[in-house]
């Protein structure tokens, strides 16, 4: 089967790319305008797997482009859509960017599924769409809330322009994966998240960036909140568990597991972490001592967010292999890979 991963170079994209690959069923192409992204990540991918993978540099919100490249690819089977902004700090500053990349993008593919009867299609959504919540953990069943940053309510939106189309168009099928805080890198360590200037809210991330300067200093924004230690609480998941998810996901829609119109699964380790403790752990494992400080609480997040994942578990075979110290000792082998090229 050939599956269309929309937004390919990317964090989760390309690592999903390695895991479609290393499943030896899947014949992978990928688009990804490399707007959030850099050269270089499918010589990565072809680095860890042996397979060179074709990507197009295509903005997805121009049909006029998208159209011919699948055209000229051929039969598909399936599209894996990770290609959005992520921004939580971003989207709150600049809202209209968010709504016109993030469902215009969406409603193009769709679009093209339609045209070229692609029949299966796996959403990147995020535990952003529930909002504030008032128990947990979370489940599938937990009521969506009002949105606290238009970065969750495009994927909100998101969520329910793929619902509508899928019980409109009876040969086909969705899934939509609401995922946690993926974090880490490729076990062998050549490929991860690369860290950039452009703004972003991955914590892993911020760490990394903080051990490269001796002058930066970490944020960690909030300690008066109603937790252990008075910092967030977050559900960090390996992102190699994230990518497998998705195989698992387009392996159940086009082998029948799946017979509703659209399925929605949580993906997260189901075990909540603060962001002091992520902070301690990293600084014990790699001897690095990290320099923050605790500053005001950020517009947009939730005081604490832990998934319950035994539907993915149970209808798609999945669960978490990777721990919190398989996230960071990847992470950190990947910094280390990074840094010999720079």
């Amino acid at each position: 089967m050939k599956i269309l991963v929309a937004g390919g170079n990317g964090y989760i994209g390309s690592h999903t790319l390695i895991q479609l690959i290393k499943n030896h069923s899947f014949e992978v192409v990928s688009i990804d305008n490399l707007s959030r992204s850099q050269l270089g990540t499918m010589d990565r991918i072809e680095k860890i797997t042996g397979e060179k993978v074709m990507n197009y540099n295509v903005d997805l919100c121009d049909k006029n482009a998208l159209f011919p490249v699948i055209e000229k690819e051929g039969k598909i089977d399936g599209i894996i859509h990770f290609a959005a902004f992520k921004s939580v700090p971003e989207s709150i500053e600049k809202p209209y960017k968010y709504y016109k990349n993030n469902i215009n993008s969406l409603t193009n593919l769709l679009d093209a599924c339609e045209q070229f009867h692609i029949q299966h299609f796996i959403f990147s959504s995020s535990c952003s769409v529930y909002g504030k919540v008032a128990t947990l953990p979370v489940t599938e069943e937990t009521p969506i809330g009002k949105a606290l940053s238009p970065y969750a309510h495009t994927k909100q939106i998101g969520e329910d322009i793929i619902q509508a189309y899928a019980h409109q168009h009876s040969d086909f099928k969705a899934i939509i994966l609401r995922y946690f805080n993926p974090i880490g890198a490729d076990m062998s360590g050549q490929n991860g998240e690369i860290v950039s200037d452009e703004p972003h809210s991955n914590l892993m991330q911020i760490i990394m960036q903080t051990v490269r300067s001796n002058n930066k200093t970490l944020t960690v924004y909030g300690k008066d909140y109603d937790t252990r230690d008075g910092s967030c609480i977050r559900d960090y998941i390996h992102v190699t568990d994230i990518a497998d998810a998705h195989v698992k996901a387009i392996e159940a829609s086009t082998n029948g597991t799946i017979s509703r119109p659209c399925e929605i699964f949580n993906l997260g380790t189901g075990q909540g972490i603060t962001v002091l403790e992520i902070l301690n752990a990293f600084e014990k494992i790699t001897g690095k001592k990290l320099n923050y400080k605790i500053g005001p609480r950020r517009a947009g997040d939730l005081p604490a967010i832990y998934s319950d994942s035994k539907k993915a578990k149970q209808i798609l075979g999945w669960e978490c292999k990777y721990n919190v110290e398989d996230m960071i000792l990847s992470a950190w082998k990947w910094e280390q890979e990074l840094f010999q090229h720079l």
